[in-house]
């Protein structure tokens, strides 16, 4: 049973062994997949049967492996021929170390499923989804795939989908970028300004509010937090807003968080880690913290 027929122009290794790794795939399934191919000036035929009939969920599977290797070829072109001009000419304002940086990121988000951390990661995973999508219709369609036809008339469509992933990576870049500018600011105020408290404590209760205890074991919150009142009461301010200025203003010699896991918000330890670096130490195993995790099982 003849399943597929790829055609394509110059040596591609990358389409044979994708093509041998379907193949892999379909043995572990008890199912003979077998490659034909031939050549024809300069034109590669690749010819794929299986030897026995196949359902339509295997077949489908056999769709999507093949799509995938179309997507890598995609991938292939739109980074090496596209890719640089797109950015150049989007992100004209970005130097040519960030460009090419965002490049290299690009194609690795592109090439890679990676975890799902973020917005972005969902919208770039379906945005790749839809693409390998479009690629099996096309497959549906036709018993035979020419690559360098695929790339003329399909790239146009395809570039519009990748394009949308390459601003999503820029966004995300930019926003890292602010936030590490952010971050230098707030170390630079902290290395220049005398510590007001020598060791502040800071508490994660089970319900991830925050207790400040001094080392005299004193409960200072609301007096530290009512000394930024006007901060405390503006729209649009958190509680970790507000411990991170209560931070960065009195600039302690040392910092012991108790129970860092409790914490709702983990972009706040991580901020308060990069800030006051070798000033931070976690502490998951005292007694505040032993009476921190016995709160919890009596809830």
């Amino acid at each position: 049973m003849l399943l597929l027929t790829v055609v394509y122009s110059k040596e591609r290794e990358d389409i044979i062994e994708g093509i041998n790794n379907v193949k892999e795939y379909f043995k572990s399934k008890n199912k003979v997949i077998g490659i034909s191919e031939s050549i024809e000036s300069n034109t590669h035929f690749v010819k794929i049967f299986c030897e026995e009939e196949i359902d339509d969920r295997l077949r489908n599977v056999f769709n999507i492996h093949i799509a995938n290797i179309l997507y890598n070829v995609v991938i292939d072109e739109f980074y090496n021929k596209d890719m640089m001009d797109f950015l150049s000419d989007t992100y004209f304002f970005l130097k040519y170390d960030e460009i090419k940086e965002i490049r290299n990121n690009s194609l690795e988000v592109l090439k890679d499923e990676g975890p799902i951390i973020d917005e972005n990661s969902i919208y770039c995973i379906n945005k790749k989804n839809g693409i390998i999508d479009k690629i099996v219709q096309c497959i549906d369609e036709n018993k035979e795939i020419n690559i360098n036809g695929f790339m003329t008339f399909r790239m146009k469509e395809l570039k519009d989908d990748l394009e949308g992933i390459i601003d999503k990576i820029v966004e995300k870049y930019m926003a890292e970028k602010e936030y590490n500018e952010f971050i230098k600011l707030l170390k630079y105020f902290v290395e220049i300004q005398e510590s007001k408290i020598d060791l502040m404590n800071i508490e994660v209760s089970s319900d991830g509010k925050y207790i400040i205890r001094d080392k005299k074991d004193n409960d200072i919150t609301e007096r530290l937090f009512s000394d930024l009142s006007d901060l405390r009461y503006r729209e649009n301010t958190n509680d970790e807003d507000i411990l991170i200025s209560v931070l960065i203003t009195n600039s302690p010699e040392k910092i012991v968080i108790h129970c860092a896991e409790n914490c709702k918000n983990s972009e706040l330890i991580d901020t308060v880690k990069k800030v006051f670096t070798n000033r931070v130490e976690f502490c998951d195993d005292c007694k505040v913290c032993k009476k921190i995790k016995g709160s919890i099982h009596k809830v």
